[in-house]
């Protein structure tokens, strides 16, 4: 049975979609044929740091490409930056990185290796961990891996000229790290290598020693940073506009939907695993408003609900939806707490149910009108309830419980 049963020209029109560059792509073409041709499946490469074991929709981007490349029948090097966490990625940071103990690499490792198993088949995934290799260099290794790079090319690199111009401490041993991240391509032998746009000085290190080294250098495939639910800034934990593979599927569905219509788009672009012509007429059928952008939205939402929850939720989830918002519905399934009758602190209440984290966070909210009780705007922090009513308490659309009086 043919492993690779797709033609090069499919394939790279499928592994175009959404990418910001393919250096080279016509050389990635001549691979993709090559492989099409005499069967044999690329070697595709992609580190992760285990510094950042927990997994948002934005780290899927990646991933979900590499599930494509992986369908495609192509070799997947999962490669685990054990060796070179130990190091710290300078990549983008102002200040130099702390250096990992090897108990919290290994715990890290373990808990994204068990998240990319809800994308990729990991029967067909290598799993392989940089400290095989590098651990091994010697000294005189170390240096003949230097003598191929310059101080000015790392110099040049946009993190490391702005701290030096700063005048910010910058430690040779963070000089280091493109250069074993970049011979880790070496060690796998890479036909491709993908990676964020904020990796291609790393990724080009790759080739470029490849080169070195006397192998065939790797193509690169860069892909873009994913906007969060706020449409702005990049997908992140820290900013709380993040959509987690351990959310539940219904702050899964509500998040996605609180996305605007043309961050959907790119979602649709880039989380999407049906084929670009799928793709490609949906976004047509949006823009020429034969798809009204809010069944568009559900019906991705239920899409990528179903990838990380049991087939068949993201339609349960249209349902709540629906019945919450478009027929204003109260679900069955929503949380329920007792309280005792007479004054009842609001803001207290709704730190402790988990709905804000701060008193500080629900004024703001309350200024906004987005507290809402039995259905009304309530811009009160104190209520008085009666022993025997039930209430209705909103925050926003998402959050929703019922009380109970006793």
């Amino acid at each position: 049975m043919k492993k690779i049963n797709v033609s090069a020209e499919d394939q790279l029109k499928e592994i175009r979609r959404g990418t910001v560059d393919i250096i080279p792509e016509e050389e990635l073409l001549t691979k993709l044929k090559k492989s099409y041709e005499e069967d044999k499946p690329l070697r595709i490469k992609f580190g992760a740091d285990p510094s950042r074991p927990d997994i948002h929709l934005g780290h899927t981007v990646l991933l979900q490409k590499l599930r494509i490349l992986q369908d495609f029948g192509h070799e997947i090097y999962f490669l685990i930056g054990d060796f070179t966490a130990k190091i710290g990625d300078p990549t983008g940071k102002s200040k130099t990185r702390p250096i990992l103990t090897d108990e919290e690499v290994i715990e890290n490792a373990k808990s994204y290796t068990q998240q990319i198993s809800k994308i990729l088949d990991m029967e067909k995934t290598k799993i392989v961990f940089n400290n095989d290799w590098l651990s091994e260099l010697t000294p005189i290794d170390m240096i003949k891996l230097m003598a191929k790079v310059t101080v000015s090319s790392i110099l040049d690199r946009d993190d490391f000229s702005k701290r030096y111009k700063a005048q910010e401490a910058i430690y040779m041993h963070e000089f280091a790290y493109p250069l074993m991240q970049g011979y880790d391509s070496v060690a796998i032998d890479a036909d491709l290598e993908l990676g964020g746009t904020d990796q291609t000085f790393n990724l080009l290190m790759g080739r470029h020693l490849q080169k070195a080294y006397g192998k065939k250098p790797q193509s690169i495939l860069t892909m873009p940073i994913l906007e969060g639910t706020d449409g702005v800034n990049k997908m992140s934990k820290s900013l709380d506009n993040y959509i987690s593979l351990e959310d539940t599927s219904s702050d899964m569905f509500g998040k996605i939907m609180s996305i605007s219509d043309e961050i959907m788009v790119k979602y649709y672009q880039l989380l999407c695993r049906s084929s670009v012509d799928v793709v490609e007429g949906i976004i047509a059928d949006i823009k020429s408003k034969k798809k009204h952008p809010m069944d568009a939205k559900k019906a991705l939402a239920a899409e990528i609900v179903d990838y990380y929850h049991p087939q068949g939720t993201g339609a349960s989830e249209i349902k709540k939806f629906e019945a919450r918002f478009t027929k204003q519905e109260i679900p069955d399934d929503i949380l329920t707490v007792d309280v005792v009758a007479g004054e009842f602190k609001v803001l207290p209440f709704l730190v402790n149910i988990e709905f804000i984290k701060s008193n500080g966070e629900g004024r703001r909210l309350i200024k906004q009108s987005a507290f809402k009780f039995d259905g009304k705007a309530c811009m009160d922090e104190t209520l008085q309830l009666e022993s025997g009513s039930e209430h209705i308490l909103k925050l926003g659309k998402l959050r929703i419980v019922k009380i109970f009086v006793k």
